[in-house]
C-alpha cells in the first residue's frame, strides 16, 4: 500500500476567488495547494474587459503575502455583445487566458451571460482563429426542463452544434456532471476536455436531502444520480488527457447558504487536493493523480508543467466544521469529516 505520493505542483483550472473581502479570506487557500489557477469572472459586475481583468488580477495579488508564486490565469465573461477586439486584445498581451460562456441565469451571478450562442458566433470565430480557450457552463436554463436534466439538454441542443460549426475551437466543458458528458467528451477529439471538481466525484444527489435539506451540498450544476458519479470518478481516474483538476471552489458566508433562498457552490479549497487524492485512492489510480492535477490541464492549454513538487501522506485528516473568513464563517466540503491524506511538504 502506498502511504506517500509525490507530485508536480497542480493548478486549478476553475475556481471563484470572488473580490474584497471575501477575496482577501479565501485566495491563499488557493494559492497554498496550486501554482496556477483559471479564475471565473462572474462578479459582480462582471470581468469584460482587459481592463477590468487586469485590475481583478491585480487585486488577487495583493490579497496575497509578499512573494507569493501563485499565478492567477484570467478569464472574459461573455455577454452577447462580446468585445472581440477587446478580448483579443487582452489574449495576445497576456492578460486573457480564456474566455467564459455563461448560458444567462445558469449559475451565481450569470445574468449578464448569453442569451443564445447564435449572438456570439463572432467573438467564437475570433477565438478559433487566435487559438483562445472557451470554458462552457454546459447547462440550458429553459423552466421546463428538469435541473437534473440540463446538462444533457445543453450537450444535445448547444454543444453538438457548437463543435460542428467551430471543428477547431478549443473547448473546456466546465464541471461536467453526467454519464452523457463524458460520453460527449470521449467521443470527441483533442481539443475538447473537461473539467471536474471534487465534490462531484464524492457525493450523488442525495447528499443534499440527508435526513433535511442539506444546503452546504447543494451547488451548480447539481450532483445527480449515483450513476453519473461513478461515470466521472471512471472518466477522472482513466489517465485520459481530456480530464483535468477543476475545483469550482465556489464560497458563501454561511448566512447566505441557510437562508430561505441559499446560494449555490461548495467551498472546497481549503482540502481540495486531499478530497481528489481520497478519490483517485479509492478507486486504486494513486498513480494517475497526477496526470489528472498537474500534467493533462498545462497540456491542453499549451502551458509548461510545473516544477514545485507537492506531497502527500496517508494520515488522518480531520476537517474543521467552520473556516473564519474575515468574521465570517465559512463550511469546507467534508466539513466535519475526516479523510485520509494530508499535505505533507512541497
Amino acid at each position: 500500500m502506498t502511504d506517500t505520493i509525490t507530485i508536480r505542483r497542480p493548478d486549478d483550472w476553475h475556481v471563484h476567488l470572488r473580490d474584497g473581502a471575501m477575496l482577501e479570506a479565501v485566495a491563499l487557500f488557493t494559492a497554498r495547494q496550486f501554482a496556477r489557477a483559471i479564475v471565473m469572472p462572474n462578479l459582480s459586475p462582471p470581468v469584460t474587459s482587459a481592463a477590468s481583468a487586469a485590475a481583478y488580477r491585480d487585486r488577487i495579488m495583493a490579497a496575497l503575502p509578499a512573494g507569493s508564486g501563485f499565478t492567477p490565469l484570467m478569464t472574459c465573461y461573455l455577454t452577447d455583445d462580446a468585445d472581440a477586439d477587446d478580448m483579443a486584445r487582452g489574449h495576445a498581451e497576456g492578460i486573457f487566458t480564456a474566455a467564459k460562456l455563461y448560458p444567462a441565469n445558469a449559475t451565481t451571478n450569470s445574468a449578464h451571460g448569453v442569451t443564445d450562442v447564435a449572438h456570439i458566433m463572432p467573438v467564437l470565430e475570433r477565438m478559433q482563429e487566435i487559438g483562445m480557450p472557451l470554458l462552457v457552463h454546459g447547462e440550458v436554463t429553459d423552466g421546463d426542463i428538469d435541473i437534473f436534466d440540463r446538462e444533457a439538454v445543453f450537450i444535445d441542443r448547444v454543444m453538438t452544434k457548437l463543435i460542428r460549426s467551430l471543428p477547431e475551437l478549443k473547448v473546456v466543458f466546465e464541471h461536467i456532471t453526467t454519464a452523457q458528458a463524458v460520453q460527449f467528451v470521449d467521443s470527441t477529439g483533442p481539443n475538447i476536455a473537461a473539467t471536474i471538481t471534487p465534490h462531484h466525484l464524492h457525493i450523488n444527489r442525495n447528499a443534499m436531502f440527508a435526513g433535511g435539506i442539506r444546503p452546504h451540498a447543494y451547488c451548480l450544476p447539481v450532483a445527480k444520480r449515483e450513476l453519473h458519479r461513478l461515470a466521472l470518478r471512471k472518466a477522472a481516474t482513466s489517465g485520459s488527457s481530456k480530464y483535468f483538476l477543476g475545483t469550482d471552489s465556489a464560497p458563501h458566508e454561511v448566512h447566505a447558504k441557510e437562508s430561505a433562498c441559499g446560494c449555490a457552490g461548495i467551498f472546497n479549497a481549503p482540502y481540495a487536493l486531499e478530497s481528489y487524492a481520497a478519490v483517485f485512492d479509492e478507486e486504486g489510480a494513486l498513480d494517475r493523480l497526477e496526470g489528472f492535477a498537474s500534467e493533462h490541464g498545462p497540456k491542453f492549454y499549451g502551458l509548461p508543467c510545473n516544477e514545485g513538487r507537492v506531497s502527500l501522506e496517508r494520515r488522518p485528516a480531520i476537517i474543521p466544521e467552520n473556516i473564519d473568513a474575515a468574521g465570517s464563517p465559512l463550511v469546507p466540503f467534508h466539513g466535519g469529516a475526516t479523510l485520509n491524506w494530508q499535505i505533507v511538504g512541497s
